[in-house]
């Protein structure tokens, strides 16, 4: 009998609020948590708006010691999977810890504490020699983001396989792709996994403001990101965390557990054509989402609603509308297709976690997510994506698409419960 990897648990840590209760409320109601930017002075930037988390770890339950020794990419990862284990009722135990991984995506790692602790080991930078007598003792670990997946793994009692995904801003999807794959192949029974980034930092958003990628609406925070909209002119930032529980399907249904949603297929591409550029006619992207509808073992008319990328730049709104009309032919026109990066920002690696929760919580509600801030739809992009208001809708089949610079492509087909398994 074919292995099926299906969602048992979810956690989520996102602007906004933490927890999934938090999470749905923001964008089943079409609220932006996109703010004015509060954790360092970002009044030279092009962008000076993000979506930042109100994330306290210790309040959230890490010990002092956690703190010190982790950066905020791994806390935001370590609060979701407590989250998302104690959402699924997974007790593990040393019989089932070696057949339990864990795989986590993250774009930039330690960006944060690397960029502040480079600042006092050189002296603000006057020093071009730095002196290591100011380093923090666990610098390596944040230097590593390995480290991330190894703090999931401690304190879930995961020992299996683990893993960092690192493929930019489409490691959220291919993380839980390659969860899902290991347990449709046997090497694990459950996996941890899902999605981490904390990026808002100086570094961070001067990489964005020099590709001007980001948005220029800063006397607006929360109408700053416009998917699809006419009157879009770039991405806001976010950072945030989304950890699923993965299990093999009858795995989870031995110990009675609650089934979101099944990750039915998944496929990536890359174009190989431009660190930012990407073909008007998404190409690249229609391949992911054709084999990730192959592996799935369903049809362009069988997708109820697609959760799209929608970044809020030019170029990226109209390949992914280009490539979702490739696949899904004239069903697209009847298919709902949102984003949900106006409400919550674009946490790069995060972001595609935080979409298959989304997903997830979608279909267990029954609800069609609102793109939010859009007002005047670009005539480029003329498909039915939801504007401003959600929708009531069964939700059987739901394909989420994710693109990122470097050329990467990610598509991922989630089926409701009780599918038929053959």
């Amino acid at each position: 009998m074919r292995r099926r990897a299906v969602i048992t648990g979810i956690g989520v840590v996102a602007p906004g609020g933490t927890g999934r209760k938090p999470f749905w409320d923001l964008i089943s109601n079409g609220i932006t948590a996109t703010r004015t930017i509060t954790q360092f002075d970002a009044s030279t930037h092009r962008c000076q708006v993000a979506a930042e988390c109100d994330f306290d770890p210790v309040e959230l339950g890490l010990t002092l010691q956690e703190v010190r020794r982790t950066d905020r990419v791994s806390q935001l990862a370590m609060v979701a999977a407590r989250e998302a284990v104690e959402d699924s009722g997974l007790v593990v135990e040393e019989r089932t810890a070696e057949r339990t991984g864990v795989a986590i995506g993250s774009a930039v790692g330690g960006t944060t504490t690397m960029e502040r602790e480079y600042a006092v080991l050189s002296n603000s930078g006057a020093d071009w020699v730095v002196d290591p007598g100011f380093a923090m003792p666990h610098l390596y670990d944040y230097f590593l983001p390995s480290s991330i997946a190894s703090e999931v793994a401690r304190i879930t009692g995961a020992l299996g396989p683990a893993a960092v995904v690192s493929t930019g801003c489409t490691s959220g999807i291919d993380s839980v792709g390659y969860a899902a794959e290991l347990i449709q192949d046997g090497d694990a029974d459950v996996m941890i996994t899902g999605a981490t980034d904390a990026p808002l930092s100086p570094i961070t958003l001067t990489c964005f403001d020099i590709i001007k990628a980001t948005s220029t609406y800063n006397d607006d925070p929360a109408a700053a990101c416009r998917p699809f909209d006419r009157t879009r002119n770039g991405l806001v930032l976010g950072e945030g965390a989304a950890v699923l529980v993965l299990e093999e399907y009858e795995h989870a249904r031995r110990r009675g557990a609650h089934v979101y949603a099944e990750v039915a297929g998944y496929a990536n591409r890359c174009n190989a054509f431009h660190m930012t550029g990407l073909k008007p006619d998404g190409r690249e992207m229609a391949e992911a989402i054709d084999r990730a509808m192959e592996a799935a073992r369903v049809g362009p008319e069988d997708i109820d609603y697609v959760n799209a990328h929608g970044s809020g730049t030019k170029q990226n709104d109209r390949h992914e509308t280009a490539a979702v009309k490739r696949s899904l032919g004239e069903h697209a026109y009847a298919t709902p297709m949102s984003g949900i990066k106006a409400m919550v920002g674009h946490s790069l690696g995060a972001i595609g976690s935080i979409e298959i929760a989304a997903c997830a919580l979608a279909m267990e509600n029954g609800v069609i997510l609102p793109t939010a801030n859009l007002h005047e739809p670009d005539p480029d992009c003329d498909l039915d994506y939801v504007p401003l208001t959600a929708r009531a809708g069964r939700l059987d089949t739901v394909l989420t698409v994710g693109s990122g610079f470097g050329g990467f492509q990610s598509a991922m087909v989630l089926t409701a419960p009780g599918r038929d398994a053959a």
